[in-house]
């Protein structure tokens, strides 16, 4: 009995390591990231897509061009990796079942990863059909990784080209308690 017990724990050790380590680290969110005292987190959404821009003239400087931000496109996933919705323009973030949201950005962090997008707080607002993604009443986006805008390739004779860069995130989806 207890030679077949050692067994058996024998061969869930590696699995129970195995587990361990694909657990990603604790994420340490700024504080002004938060969501608020009356909201509890809902789900972890992982994203995989692009951030688009254009190549624009700059308005502050005559004769000087940028990249502009245009929207995202990404898929997004639940923690299995099955395609659950999606993000673009808006921004809103859509379920399959056809609810969404609508995001505005209420505060900003610098990503710890070097040249990677910007960490988000948004307030939410359901802007469709009741499902997933109707109670959502905030959303985090922390663990970027890529996104940033090219630092060249903007002139005048680009003009209008579009830049299509890819990105990952973890959008933390909150609703109010």
């Amino acid at each position: 009995m207890v030679a077949r017990a050692l067994q058996v724990r024998a061969m869930l050790l590696p699995s129970l390591l195995a587990g361990c380590a694909a657990q990603s680290p604790a994420v340490t969110i700024p504080d002004r990231l938060r969501g608020g005292a009356n909201e509890s987190l809902a789900m972890v959404v992982p994203a995989r897509g692009v951030q688009i821009y254009e190549c624009l003239p700059r308005r502050d400087q005559p004769g000087a061009f940028a990249w502009a931000f245009v929207a995202p496109e990404a898929d997004l996933f639940d923690r299995r990796g099955a395609k659950i919705g999606r993000h673009y323009a808006g921004p809103h973030w859509e379920s399959n079942d056809g609810s969404k949201v609508l995001g505005t950005v209420k505060e900003r962090a610098e990503a710890p990863a070097p040249g990677a997008i910007p960490w988000l707080l948004l307030s939410a607002q359901s802007d469709g059909p009741q499902g997933a993604f109707s109670k959502v009443t905030s959303i985090q986006r922390v663990n970027t990784v890529g996104g940033v805008a090219p630092k060249d390739g903007c002139s005048q004779t680009a003009v209008g080209k579009a830049a299509r860069i890819n990105y990952t995130a973890d959008y933390y989806f909150f609703t109010a308690n």
